[in-house]
């Protein structure tokens, strides 16, 4: 059943429809920027113990809603909770980001690599969904924003299940796909299934749009993005629900260094291409062609400039990409730890009332 949404500026201009003004959301809002995230997570006691705890995922999810006047709501998880279902052994070392115990080195490792049982080792995942979406809609039934729902794409997560973490050159899996080619695709064919499997999941629990994270697609060459990422992450999207209880499921797809790709990208079935800030605005509406909407793609590091640079930057990018349908207002990749929490607001602030003041300009 459809259900009423008080604020769907985000999932309009998804639709490349009209809006009274850009819609803005932030790749990793709910983080370590704001002191009351690092409070849930001193209570929760480490973040896996945050992510795999609903009650928690909630809250932290919606801490950034309560502070900014954003127009969605992203699911609080992690890109690696597929691979940790897989048995991988996920854990978080202070100051050194991911590690897996069990990564993927031998063939005798990759065969036996399956998709996990999502209703059982992800449901914690699927648990805040629901709960999320719950916490979300008032008493009258009328949800404030939308909720957003994620994964990484199959060959970013083949990236930490083979280098076993992160990785300043992906050395070992770009040797792997040179040398054993066909284990490399067996890995990311079995990641696309159990993504497809989990984000189906998630829309069948309240997600009302989907994003892909290819966060390393941008340290392949030309001709290995399109035949290890984009072509996994295209078979994703082909086997996604893409409607859900009388709802349309958008899909968005980012890919960090994949300027050079957009129309490729822009070609496989998404409704929305996220850019890094790399690409100019202008360009990229043109070399689309009004194909899907655009969502950036701000400089992270902006926003630790003076509230008046804050401004122009955002103004910057909003004249960049027209008074046109179709943009989502975001950072070029995740806000940063250190970030001043009043710099964001300053953002928000300028992105909702410059392009409302850009659509009055443009009736009058």
């Amino acid at each position: 059943m459809l259900q009423s949404v008080s604020n769907d500026t985000f999932l309009r201009a998804l639709k490349r429809e009209p809006t009274d003004y850009t819609p803005v959301w932030l790749m990793r809002q709910a983080g370590r920027y704001l002191p009351e995230y690092n409070q849930t997570r001193a209570r929760a006691g480490s973040f896996l113990g945050l992510a795999k705890n609903p009650d928690y995922a909630t809250e932290v999810t919606l801490q950034p809603l309560e502070r900014y006047p954003l127009d969605a709501a992203i699911l609080f998880s992690d890109i690696l909770t597929i691979p940790d279902a897989m048995g991988l052994g996920l854990s978080f070392e202070a100051g050194e980001g991911p590690r897996f115990a069990h990564p993927l080195r031998t063939e005798a490792d990759i065969m036996r690599l399956a998709v996990p049982a999502i209703d059982s080792t992800l449901s914690y995942v699927t648990d805040a969904v629901t709960q999320i979406r719950r916490a979300l809609t008032n008493a009258n039934g009328v949800q404030r924003v939308p909720l957003i729902g994620f994964s990484g794409s199959p060959w970013t997560l083949a990236c930490y299940m083979v280098e076993g973490g992160g990785s300043d050159n992906f050395s070992r899996v770009k040797t792997m796909l040179y040398q054993h080619p066909a284990w490399l695709h067996r890995i990311l064919e079995i990641n696309a299934q159990a993504v497809a499997a989990y984000l189906n999941a998630q829309i069948e629990a309240g997600a009302q749009a989907v994003m892909i994270f290819d966060t390393w697609g941008g340290a392949l060459a030309e001709g290995k993005f399109q035949r290890f990422s984009l072509a996994y992450t295209q078979a994703v999207i082909q086997q996604l629900k893409r409607e859900h209880n009388g709802e349309q499921i958008p899909v968005i797809v980012f890919t960090k260094g994949g300027g050079q790709w957009l129309e490729e990208i822009a070609a496989i079935g998404a409704q929305a291409v996220g850019l890094d800030w790399t690409v100019d605005l202008a360009r990229a509406r043109e070399r689309v062609a009004g194909r899907v909407a655009l969502q950036g793609n701000l400089d992270p590091t902006v926003l630790f400039a003076p509230p008046a640079t804050i401004r122009a930057e955002v103004r910057s990018i909003l004249d960049s990409y027209g008074n046109q349908p179709g943009h989502i207002f975001n950072l070029g990749h995740g806000i940063l730890p250190l970030t001043p929490p009043e710099h964001v607001a300053e953002m928000v602030d300028e992105v909702h009332s410059y392009s409302r003041s850009l659509r009055l300009a443009a009736k009058a």
